[in-house]
């Protein structure tokens, strides 16, 4: 069945799992055009700009407030291609989007820019404060930003817990510094409200300078506090890197389960067998005419073809084998060396299954083991022709 308009438009706005060149140019003119619009709403505050620049600046902004705008439509309209037929109502699709932070912000940047002076009688610093959050929408195109803001929500009660201790500190030193240094230092020292700036930068061993304990005993004090604050902010660093490492490997896995789940050898396996094999699957990139692996040579694993295509060098043509196919099962299975040479007729993105591994999921999944075997004879038997 053809794809509909609307289909073949998710397939650029949205990352489906599979190679797009006209993704990558979208994503690539979306995200320059976010820059651009940061780049301006910061130099906008400089004061000493001239009016030729600050109506240049306007006319760029108004052109990117207009490709925001049709964006939002767009990907308002997008949406319900993301569910399964008949597996949410077309209304309930774009609700959920409307709703979402992406949703928000992507219907909150065009708003503010065409309506914020006018209709929702807005003020000029409050505009260009809220026009900067369109940074938020990058986290579509670096996923980087994006895997940060997981990370704070996965580990938000060890961060919780870390900061109800940091906060504890702050009003148990602030308060001792206070009856300490209030007699030598009135002034700087005049309350515990007064004392938490100290406690604030003193944890933070930033220091400014401004308040500093001159009694031996504010200065003991505040040795002590130093020392805690730093191993207090140990903790939440650790915690953070923690869960980066954990976030990555599941963001790592989830996309490798997704390719393995599409490759037609496995697409009729479930769920908890698909992961299991996806877990064994090492990506690899190839260039163009790069070679995979030559006749002859040991068999240690064999490869999926994700993206491009690799050519079997046999005669009399040679053969090519596009996204789903797999190839090098035969010196795995028959035990020999390479039975031909292949290489990338294109740049390629390829998954390779180790020899120990393919022995694995042979041994647990027979009926794999037969699939492959057959293809194995099949290809074998053609090349002796």
């Amino acid at each position: 069945m053809a794809e509909t308009a609307r289909t073949r438009a998710f397939r650029v706005l949205e990352d489906d799992g599979t190679p797009s060149a006209a993704r990558r140019v979208c994503n690539a003119v979306f995200a320059l055009a976010i820059l651009v619009w940061l780049a301006e709403g910061v130099l906008r505050t400089l004061p000493d700009l001239g009016d030729t620049v600050r109506l240049e600046f306007r006319v760029a902004e108004t052109a990117i407030a207009l490709l925001f705008a049709v964006e939002y439509a767009l990907r308002l309209w997008i949406e319900p291609e993301r569910y399964h037929v008949g597996a949410m109502e077309d209304w309930r699709a774009r609700r959920a989007y409307a709703l979402s932070g992406h949703g928000l912000i992507d219907l909150l940047i065009p708003c503010v820019f065409w309506l914020g002076d006018g209709l929702l009688g807005l003020d000029g610093g409050l505009i260009e404060f809220l026009e900067l959050f369109a940074v938020f929408k990058l986290t579509r195109y670096f996923p980087g930003l994006d895997l940060v803001i997981s990370v704070f929500r996965t580990e938000a009660r060890p961060m919780g817990a870390a900061l109800a201790a940091t906060l504890t500190l702050l009003l148990l030193a602030s308060s001792a510094m206070y009856y300490i240094e209030r007699a030598a230092q009135p002034d700087a020292f005049a309350s515990i409200p007064h004392a938490m700036w100290w406690g604030i930068v003193t944890i933070a061993t930033v220091g400014y300078g401004d308040m500093a304990p001159v009694t031996p005993a504010g200065k003991l004090a505040s040795g002590v506090v130093i020392l805690i604050g730093i191993a207090l902010f140990a903790v939440p660093a650790g915690i953070l890197a923690n869960g980066f490492a954990v976030e990555l490997k599941k963001r790592d896995f989830l996309v490798t389960w997704r390719l393995v789940a599409k490759l037609p050898l496995f697409a009729e396996l479930d769920a908890s067998i698909i992961a299991s094999i996806a877990r064994l699957l090492q990506p690899k990139s190839m260039p163009r005419d790069g070679v995979v692996f030559r006749k002859g040579e040991p068999g240690h694993s064999m490869f999926f073809v994700l993206a491009g295509e690799v050519e079997v060098h046999v005669p009399p043509k040679g053969v090519r084998l596009g996204p789903g196919k797999y190839f090098g099962e035969i010196a795995l299975v028959m035990d020999t060396p390479r039975t031909a040479t292949i290489t990338a007729a294109s740049a390629c993105e390829l998954l390779e299954l180790g020899q120990t591994d393919f022995q694995r999921v042979c041994n647990e999944y027979p009926q794999l083991k037969a699939r492959v075997e057959h293809q194995a004879q099949a290809r074998l038997a053609m090349q002796k022709t």
